[in-house]
């Protein structure tokens, strides 16, 4: 009798038997299905990474799936190097000096637009107020350059006007950085305004300030040489 029974668990071992198994699940979704935690007391540690495959778990599906170490090593590389606060834009054509009420005395914003990004994400720039808006708090570089009409006039521009960097906090705005356009004199021959000028420095922001680039003592332009003025900024996060 014995060896009846012996036989007969031999020939159930021997034929192949597909299904699932839930563990604390009824309805097992997969060939080992755990819902609970799981320990391992004893694992071996290896020298490299090379002939090994890491294991990860889908927070969707709770999927375990093989990953590529080179995968994690990418991802991580390419994380490091991405920098999402950085934003350039460049203004040739259209130019336009916005007062939207709130800016100091003098002070006109230029009509930056999404549209005339170089590089950076479009969210953090407004074509509402034409202003930029710093995303997490932090020390900034920033790079702002104006060429008035072809860059010199032919006579000096009463008021001293120029370019400037305006910050927008709490409703309260303060420029926070200008540079007057130079004049050149030769004596008895010309007078010369040279109207292109740029501001390259480093400020600190708290999240949501809003940054607008313009031009300051901005009432004695000619707004006719607007036509052919050109406007660039660049601006993204250095440190915390």
């Amino acid at each position: 009798m014995k060896t009846k029974i012996c036989i007969l668990i031999l020939a159930f071992s021997s034929i192949p038997i597909f299904s699932q198994v839930g563990i604390n699940t009824t309805t097992p979704s997969a060939t080992l299905d755990v819902n609970g935690t799981m320990k391992v007391r004893d694992t071996p540690q290896v020298p490299s990474l090379p002939g090994y495959q890491i294991m990860a778990v889908n927070q969707g599906t709770f999927q375990v799936a093989k990953v590529d170490p080179q995968v994690i090593i990418d991802a991580a590389n390419s994380a490091v190097n991405t920098n999402t606060s950085v934003y350039a834009a460049k203004k040739t054509a259209t130019i336009t000096l916005l007062n939207l009420g709130i800016f100091p005395a003098g002070f006109q914003a230029v009509n930056f637009l999404q549209s005339e990004r170089n590089v950076g994400n479009p969210a953090l720039f407004s074509d509402v107020d034409n202003s930029y808006t710093i995303p997490t708090a932090g020390v900034y570089a920033i790079g702002y350059s104006f060429r008035l009409g072809t860059g010199l006039q032919a006579s000096i521009l009463t008021g001293g006007p120029g370019i400037g960097i305006v910050m927008t906090r709490a409703g309260v705005t303060t420029i926070i950085d200008s540079r007057p356009f130079s004049g050149l004199t030769i004596p008895l021959v010309l007078s010369l305004t040279i109207s292109e000028s740029s501001i390259n420095s480093l400020y600190t922001f708290q999240a949501g300030d809003k940054i607008s680039f313009g031009l300051t003592d901005s009432g004695v332009i000619n707004a006719g040489l607007l036509g052919s003025s050109i406007g660039s900024f660049y601006i993204y996060k250095v440190s915390n």
